[in-house]
């Protein structure tokens, strides 16, 4: 580590070492903790690199102020370098086999008492916690990830500029885009009553850079949503790995993106593991059939199987009524191996009921005069023939369970995936320490609106087709069968049920996409209003290109082991969008306001 030097130190905190015994430095930083030991005064000092135990006689002329000054002061300390006993060494410290004997002292800054503690980081609200972010983030782990998210973002860059890809930076002030999300807007002086709006992605831009003839972009790009916020999403403002390829196709981009991820993850491992294998690659379908998610955790080893047949005529009435009554339904078994207790079974049912759900009806087995057999009500209903049918095709043995969940697929595949993550998780079946990636593919292109009674895009409406481009108009408008049928090139990205990105590869030629909205009902005269400049770009020639865009603050979250956001965001808002240390959003000069020719109007129920 270099040593820094500046007028205030001769060295950091983390700096100095047994070699370094006799010398005479400086130090700066700040107090992290103050130990009175027979009448020795032990500091603490703390700064960005590290820490040093400082030591202070009673007859010191330093020693009453340094007494009274309270913790999370700046001092600068001067002093000789001396080898700490045998018995004192503190072997979990870099600096830990030496302290400084302070001779010299000048307090650049006492702090007052603290909102919040530093030392010993205890749990804290995080209103105190985000209104004092400045205190927050001296705490050592809060310190440490922030330095992770730095570093992850230094590696990223690497990464991709050794693949060829150049950083190019897109506008902040814009127009609003069809991302989906509500968009912040900024007025214009300069243009009275009209907006810019803050990009919720450089998703038009990036596509017109590859139309600009750039080959390959990347740019660690600032994004703004005006949403909700949730554990894995921040309110306002998020960052993302944004990169677009031309002349590629899907396997083209996972070849690109893979090896950044893969590397990356291995870098900052940090004793867990990561797999050399390519990510495997689901399709949407049996992603939401064996996981019950399009972003399945793969850390858990349950999968879900269809076991319809063995309950339709059954003499369990309530699922073999559901299957007479409405062909549509099916029945899906979500096993559960070692989960072969009626107490088990009681408290999933019971978590079941809390989710609004009527109950979870279960199998278990258990070995009686060396026979395995099924019991619970379920098993009571459909016999020891349909029992044993269902446990045979699940592969399940005495001490196991399967849990069902019955309904239109549609309509009950969310719960049954939370079924079988809630099981997973209490039969302690999850792989510890690991990372698991997987692609998710072959997103369907349209849904059916029932509402509306017509077809209507399932995801990305921007995103080519999986067919022939001539075959694709060509399709018949009514027939609905071949339009439900259709993928697109979409994949989603997901790590450990996270999901990092969306992608695709892009429509890029006019004629499909406007027959691509055709089909979902839109006119021409509609796809022309809302995206005419990208359909102009394209009919001046655009190349087939495709990108995605990890978030930053997600890969980061994952690699710091943590569950929410704010954790790896060195200034959040909270869960209203607030910014509490800045006092953000406030209420804006009048004269602010004149010179933009608006005013407020703010509803009675929020004036407060």
């Amino acid at each position: 580590m270099p040593a820094l030097k500046t007028h205030w130190r001769t060295h950091t905190c983390g700096a100095l070492r047994k070699a370094d015994v006799d010398g005479e430095v400086t130090l700066s930083g700040w107090v992290h903790r103050k130990r009175d030991h027979g009448g020795l005064l032990f500091i603490d000092l703390r700064d960005h690199y590290g820490l040093t135990q400082c030591v202070l006689e009673p007859e010191s002329e330093h020693f009453a102020r340094l007494e009274r000054i309270r913790v999370e002061s700046v001092i600068t300390v001067t002093g000789k370098v001396v080898a700490r006993s045998a018995d004192t060494v503190n072997s979990n410290l870099p600096t830990g086999e030496v302290e400084i004997r302070i001779s010299g002292l000048t307090v650049q800054s006492e702090a007052a008492e603290l909102p919040l503690p530093v030392f010993g980081e205890p749990e804290w609200s995080e209103e105190v916690r985000l209104k004092h972010r400045y205190v927050d983030l001296r705490r050592e782990s809060l310190h440490k990830r922030i330095v992770l998210r730095s570093r992850v973002i230094d590696s990223i860059r690497k990464r991709m500029v050794e693949q060829d890809f150049l950083e190019y930076q897109t506008p902040i002030l814009t127009a609003s885009s069809p991302e989906g999300a509500r968009d912040f807007l900024v007025p214009s002086r300069l243009h009275p009553g009209k907006f810019y709006a803050l990009p919720q992605a450089p998703q038009q831009f990036k596509q017109l850079i590859m139309v600009s003839g750039f080959d390959r972009y990347f740019q660690i790009a600032p994004c703004f949503r005006d949403e909700d916020a949730r554990a894995d999403r921040a309110p306002g403002e998020f960052y993302q790995l944004d990169m677009e390829m031309s002349f590629v196709d899907q396997e083209d981009v996972f070849g690109a993106i893979e090896p950044v991820l893969a590397g990356l993850f291995r870098e900052f491992a940090d004793g867990r593991e990561m797999s050399d294998d390519a990510f495997p690659r689901i399709p949407y379908a049996e992603a939401i059939r064996k996981y019950g998610s399009d972003k399945p955790d793969l850390r858990n080893p349950i999968e879900m199987q269809a076991v319809t047949e063995h309950f339709a005529g059954s003499g369990f009435k309530v699922f073999a009524g559901m299957i007479e009554k409405n062909p549509a339904v099916e029945v899906w078994a979500i096993p559960a191996p070692t989960g072969g207790s009626r107490a088990f079974c009681d408290r999933m049912n019971a978590w079941a009921q809390k989710e609004g759900q009527p109950g979870l009806g279960y199998i278990f087995w258990r070995e009686e005069g060396g026979q395995v057999e099924g019991a619970g009500p379920i098993a009571k209903n459909i016999g020891p023939e349909r029992t044993e049918a269902i446990r045979t095709q699940l592969g399940l043995k005495a001490g196991d369970a399967v849990f069902f969940a019955a309904g239109v697929p549609k309509d009950m595949y969310g719960f049954a995936g939370k079924a079988r993550d809630r099981a997973g998780r209490e039969l302690e079946l999850f792989e510890e320490n690991v990372f698991r990636f997987c692609w998710i593919v072959d997103f369907p292109m349209y849904e059916w609106n029932e509402d509306e009674k017509k077809v209507d895009f399932s995801h990305n409406p921007f995103s080519m087709p999986q067919m022939d481009p001539d075959a694709f108009m060509a399709i018949d408008p009514k027939d609905h069968a071949t339009l439900l049928d259709l993928k697109a090139w979409q994949y989603d990205i997901v790590c450990n049920g996270v999901e990092l990105s969306s992608g695709a590869i892009r429509n890029h030629r006019p004629d499909v996409m406007l027959k691509a909205f055709g089909y979902a009902g839109y006119g021409p005269e509609v796809v022309e209003e809302a995206f005419g400049g990208m359909l102009n770009a394209f009919r001046y020639g655009a190349p087939p290109h495709g990108g995605i865009a990890p978030g930053v603050d997600r890969i980061v979250m994952l690699l710091a082991g943590v569950e929410n956001l704010r954790e790896v965001v060195m200034f959040p808002k909270d869960q209203q969008a607030r910014d509490l240390m800045m006092n953000a959003p406030a209420m804006p000069d009048p004269r602010q306001l004149r010179e933009l020719y608006l005013r407020t109007v703010v509803p009675e129920a929020k004036k407060d």
